[in-house]
């Protein structure tokens, strides 16, 4: 039978809005807070006895709240997706019933996502095999140089012709030819000019994923992996079965050069008007008509792709009683460009946004906020994080440290990467189980410390913070270009002037002031202008802001730039850092853009708020900005005791995590905005501290001073009107 998706949202991870927090509860959470982590199923032959036995150390020895199944490797048995296979699989589902543990819904034999075993698994391409039409498909540029006064002719391109166009590459004048083609042959006289003409075509690429940006085809891979799992487990799923999770798709792939057969018509569609001139701009500077062209045709396709592959799965998750989930690759790519297409927009169609931090040297830590503020603009109220594989085994310590700075930087769901089936044959270490010495202690311990971070920070609140942030995506978009210097696989191009993560390590890790960035959408369509305030409207996550920081940008939506302009007037404060906007993404009106930049730099602290443009943004400069922008902060740190944290506002109650990530002991005053009767909770041990504060006015606010106590490399809660 069929679970409704109210039916999970009242049963199973709901809290409901008159929840409370309590110290009881929080000392020893109920089993749906403990983490779940990956259990891989690895290179050799999965037994039910072992299977059973190492399930039941998992929940019973580690503290794990269940797990999430992922098949992997060349010598894997039984066969993916066969009936040994579900067989084996529902064992371990009645035995999460009946230890009322959870499982989430792993997609995929390997990874990524989306070829059903032929990547990190036993190579069989399986969804190619029976879907050849429905794998990713690639756009090729084919190009020729054209002398005037000839007769140019050439046979079109095999696969489908999205475009031909011939540019004069010294005045960008575009015309398109595709008149000129008659029975597969362009015949056309070139006239004056330094002419090049090029063909664009969408080919089937090779590679074995589905093509994400289809949602056709990602409803085959759907009904070959997650329907196949519904067909057999119908009863379990909302209740034992709380969501899938999908695993590293990415734009990257095909070159980075991913594009759909029917991107003409959706563009028709959107713009109301064709493409096919502006094609040339994914390659080459086009004249004044660059960014804008970028934007449209870039933007479309990352909303191609979150509607196709993310929002596909969201649908069927939600039809099916259980939440979705999942994360890109490449996270950590400052130019998204080419991986993720818009890393914010691909958690609008999530239940739960995720992101990974893996592997050693990956700078995972600069986008956690732009995931966790994906959540934020579209109003979800978890954010997931896979952690830890492929580091080594490291220490304990550490495992400690990357979950504080996450869970102060937005995450509330932290997925350990991994326990091992064959732990003698680890791929990517750490194995996080009972058989590791080097975490067979600890991993209780700090099973529980997780759990007691999500007990408090899943409840269903509202994330408080002065400042905003614009998240730059049209800017990214509007310098990006196909096979760029880099490499699809980093990006491609390297945006200059780009400072947006910069400015986000700034706030956050230096000056201890939390932020939310802003996608352009959600600022023109959600957010509203009132009295010098910036406030972010949704159901729940209702935001309001002080402060508007506008990293370095060259294009911007006149949308996006009215809001600001509107704020600045009505008595908010805006910051621009390091490269001034001044190309507009509607085509035509770049003096528009530098009109309204004009009159708000001219305006400076006037009757309207204040305006600042910081040309290199250091912390003295910013810290000054801040300060002289936000008198009475909402957390305010002593210069030099500044810690990470968040603090989110449940329906009568407010909560902060503070993390204490240096090697020292933290005694310093922390300023509260507000008059408040704090609760110190150590989420280490489950008890609560002892805690000294007192109330002052300042600037005609009240406010809370209270003297924090967090030893070094740990964390504490502060809640106030606890129960």
């Amino acid at each position: 039978m069929k679970t409704s998706f109210l039916t999970i949202c009242i049963s199973f991870l709901s809290l409901g809005a008159s929840a409370q927090i309590s110290q009881a509860d929080f000392a020893n959470p109920e089993n749906k807070y403990k983490p779940i982590p990956l259990w891989f199923w690895n290179n050799t032959t999965v037994k039910e006895t072992e299977l059973l036995d190492q399930f039941h150390q998992m929940v019973g020895k580690d503290g794990y709240g269940g797990c999430a199944i992922l098949p992997f490797g060349q010598d894997f048995k039984p066969e993916y997706l066969s009936d040994d296979y579900f067989n084996l699989y529902g064992k371990i589902i009645k035995e999460a019933k009946k230890l009322d543990v959870h499982l989430s819904l792993y997609d995929e034999y390997g990874f990524p996502s989306g070829s059903m075993g032929a990547i990190n698994a036993d190579g069989v391409p399986r969804f190619m095999n029976k879907y050849p039409d429905a794998t990713i498909k690639r756009l090729d540029k084919v190009e020729y140089k054209a002398s005037s006064g000839d007769v140019f002719e050439q046979v079109v391109p095999a696969g489908k012709l999205m475009s031909v166009v011939a540019m004069d590459t010294l005045t960008k004048s575009r015309i398109s030819l595709k008149q000129h083609i008659r029975s597969g042959k362009l015949e056309w006289k070139v006239p004056e000019g330094a002419w090049k003409i090029m063909f664009f075509v969408c080919v089937k690429d090779g590679d074995p994923n589905v093509d994400y940006l289809n949602p056709e085809a990602v409803k085959l891979f759907v009904k070959e992996t997650h329907q196949a799992y519904y067909d057999r487990f119908p009863s379990y799923f909302g209740n034992t079965i709380i969501e899938t999770f999908f695993d590293e798709p990415t734009m990257y792939r095909a070159k980075g050069r991913m594009w759909t057969e029917k991107f003409n018509e959706q563009f028709i569609s959107r713009y109301g008007e064709s493409p096919e001139l502006l094609y040339p701009a994914l390659w080459y500077d086009i004249g004044e008509e660059t960014q804008s062209a970028r934007n449209r045709l870039f933007g479309l396709r990352a909303h191609l792709y979150a509607e196709g592959f993310m929002k596909t799965i969201a649908e069927w998750a939600s039809a099916h009683g259980i939440f979705s989930t999942g994360h890109q690759d490449q996270e950590e790519i400052a130019n998204p460009v080419s991986v993720s297409g818009d890393l914010m927009l691909c958690g609008k169609y999530m239940d739960i946004p995720g992101i990974d931090k893996i592997g050693g040297g990956r700078p995972t830590e600069l986008f956690y906020k732009v995931v966790s503020s994906s959540a934020n603009n579209w109003d979800k109220r978890q954010v997931m994080s896979e952690t830890y594989g492929a580091m080594g085994n490291i220490s304990v310590k550490t495992l400690y440290h990357i979950a504080m700075e996450q869970y102060t930087k937005g995450i509330n769901t932290l997925i350990p990467h991994a326990v091992w089936y064959n732990d003698q044959n680890v791929t990517f270490l750490p194995e996080l189980s009972w058989r590791n010495e080097l975490y067979r202690d600890s991993l209780p311990v700090f099973n529980k410390f997780l759990s007691r971070l999500n007990y408090i920070l899943q409840q269903e609140g509202r994330h408080v913070a002065d400042i905003a942030v614009l998240y730059p995506i049209e800017s990214l978009q509007g310098e990006h270009v196909l096979d760029g210097e880099l490499g699809f696989y980093e990006g491609g191009v390297i945006i200059p002037n780009t400072d947006y993560t910069h400015i986000s390590a700034l706030l956050t890790d230096t000056l201890g002031r939390d932020f939310t960035y802003l996608h352009p959408e959600v600022m023109s369509e959600k957010c509203r202008v009132e009295k010098g305030l910036l406030h972010l409207d949704n159901q729940v996550n209702k935001e309001t802001f002080r402060l508007l920081i506008v990293p370095g940008v060259k294009t911007i939506s006149l949308s996006t730039l009215r809001q600001i302009e509107s704020f600045f007037q009505s008595g908010g404060n805006v910051i621009f850092t390091t490269q001034l906007p001044e190309k507009s993404v509607e085509p035509g009106r770049d003096q528009e853009v530098k009109d309204k930049i004009a009159r708000i730099l001219a305006a400076g602290s006037s009757a309207s708020g204040k305006a600042f443009f910081i040309g290199k943004p250091a912390p003295d400069a910013l810290r000054a900005a801040i300060t002289e922008s936000c008198r009475v902060p909402d957390v305010a740190f002593e210069e030099g005791a500044e810690l990470n944290y968040i603090h989110k506002e449940l329906k009568d109650q407010s909560v902060y995590y503070f993390a204490n990530l240096k090697e020292k002991p933290y005694r310093a005053n922390v300023v509260l905005r507000g008059k408040l009767k704090p609760v110190l909770l150590d989420p280490h041990t489950g008890q609560q501290v002892k805690v000294t504060y007192k109330h002052k006015n300042v600037h005609g606010m009240e406010t809370t001073t209270v003297v924090l106590p967090i030893e070094k490399n740990s964390s504490i809660f502060l809640i106030d009107n606890i129960h």
